[in-house]
């Protein structure tokens, strides 16, 4: 970092910064206890900002441009220092620069896992990290807010300084966004976009600073609710029976199954027979209902309308465990007789149409 100050005497002529690091926001110019001389020139350079401070208050802001230091041009600073008639006479003040251009690739994260109250989970713990850019659009409350009186204040200091205030807006952001654990799991690219506007206005506000982009690179949840999702994942792929069967012995004679075509037809022919003997079942349970009573109605789930999770895992070629998955978050209903759990096969048709 270069600094150009031409000095008179003990006074400043000239003003201006020239900064090389590209990574300096908040610079307080040097005055090394001189004076500003009146009708001093002030340099403010494109992506910078000139804020004077008199006597520990935020006088006037300077935008790009060649500035003459004259009564006129310094309202604000001439009320503090109270020059009704003008000024001829040096003053001081501190004088500082800031760097109003757009910072990139930024990181945050959360140290701690973020507790969220979910829909369909109850409360979920998650973690999260990813990028951010930012440029200061209100130069007082950044020099109150985040950099206070530092002479040079650089982008490690912001990111130690910011990192648990971005976190914090996040995690206020997604509680006010109800935004489902499933989604952000499994859509978090997205998610970054939605939540800017709800995070842009609290860090402006609170700290001066535009957020421009917010990208959620991962967002991690608990082992238990990522093997909830894929269960769940998993009983949706099935869809449709009729469709499903279809798709399975398709499949069976594309790849030459035992018996050649003639075996992948006869398996197919069973596959459509194992679908609308379910379908009669169903249709002779409903209609036996009101005659028989629920004496009969328990005999027949005791003896053709019920099925195993076993055999309903291979009536649709999926495992045990997608099966139990599916009753135990109550997708597909189920109820135990005796020691072991059945499946009714007008409920599994129904979750199937589903």
């Amino acid at each position: 970092m270069s600094i150009l100050g031409f000095i008179k005497g003990e006074l400043l002529e000239i003003i201006e910064w020239t900064d090389d690091s590209r990574d300096t926001l908040s610079f307080r110019y040097p005055d090394d206890d001189k004076e500003i001389k009146n009708g001093a020139q002030l340099i403010v350079r494109e992506s910078q900002q000139v804020q004077f401070v008199a006597a520990g208050q935020y006088a006037d802001l300077f935008n790009p441009g060649k500035h003459t230091l004259k009564t006129e041009n310094i309202p604000i600073l001439s009320t503090l220092l109270g020059w009704k008639y003008g000024f001829n006479s040096p003053f001081k003040c501190d004088v500082y620069f800031l760097n109003t251009r757009l910072f990139t690739g930024n990181k945050w994260g959360t140290s701690n896992p973020v507790m969220m109250r979910d829909a369909d989970f109850g409360v979920v713990r998650l973690r999260a990290f990813g990028t951010y850019d930012f440029r200061i659009v209100d130069a007082p409350k950044f020099l109150r807010e985040v950099a206070g009186t530092d002479q040079n204040f650089r982008l490690d200091e912001f990111a130690d300084t910011m990192r648990s205030r971005i976190v914090s807006v996040f995690t206020d952001a997604l509680a006010t966004a109800k935004v489902p654990a499933l989604d952000v799991a499994s859509r978090y690219g997205e998610l970054g976009d939605a939540l800017l506007p709800i995070i842009n206005p609290a860090m402006t506000s609170k700290y001066g600073i535009e957020i421009t982009s917010f990208v959620l690179e991962n967002v991690s949840v608990p082992p238990e609710v990522e093997k909830a999702i894929d269960a769940r994942s998993s009983m949706g792929a099935v869809g449709n029976l009729n469709d499903y069967v279809k798709f399975q012995m398709g499949t069976s004679m594309a790849n030459g199954s035992d018996g050649g075509a003639a075996g992948g037809a006869a398996q197919m022919a069973i596959g459509f027979g194992m679908a609308q003997e379910m379908m009669r079942s169903m249709q002779n349970t409903a209609a036996a209902a009101p005659a028989a009573g629920g004496a009969a109605t328990a005999a027949a789930a005791g003896a053709l309308d019920v099925l195993t999770p076993e055999q309903a895992a291979a009536t649709l070629g999926v495992s045990v465990e997608d099966v139990m998955a599916a009753i135990a978050s109550g997708d597909l209903k189920a109820r135990k007789i005796g020691n072991a759990t059945r499946i009714a096969k007008a409920a599994l048709e129904e979750f199937l149409r589903g």
